[in-house]
């Protein structure tokens, strides 16, 4: 691959080590705050735009599972759906009374 058949593999990306650093404590920091939210209704806003409500079911390594409330991802015969999403991907958590 690359130009280097016979030399094994081939390093093609490497996080910096300050980035990598940086990431590892956000998602701590998100972890302790997810674990906070559960049971808890919640809207949340992704990096990417996208927005989704619904109760906070748990939260294991980087990701947080939100019970869906929005109809969006509901299918006709499910009272409800655990939507997976990755804590690196969060933009905001918003608590909903």
């Amino acid at each position: 691959m690359y130009g280097n058949e016979n030399k094994g593999p081939v390093r093609i990306y490497q996080a910096d080590a300050q980035w990598s650093d940086q990431v590892l404590a956000i998602r701590r920091q998100l972890a302790g705050i997810c674990e906070q939210c559960i049971n808890r209704t919640v809207r949340i806003q992704t990096i990417d735009g996208s927005t989704y409500e619904g109760k906070v079911i748990g939260q294991e390594g980087s990701l947080l599972f939100l019970a869906a409330s929005d109809q969006r991802f509901l299918a006709p015969y499910a009272s409800s759906f655990i939507l997976p999403l990755v804590l690196f991907d969060l933009l905001a958590i918003t608590l909903l009374i």
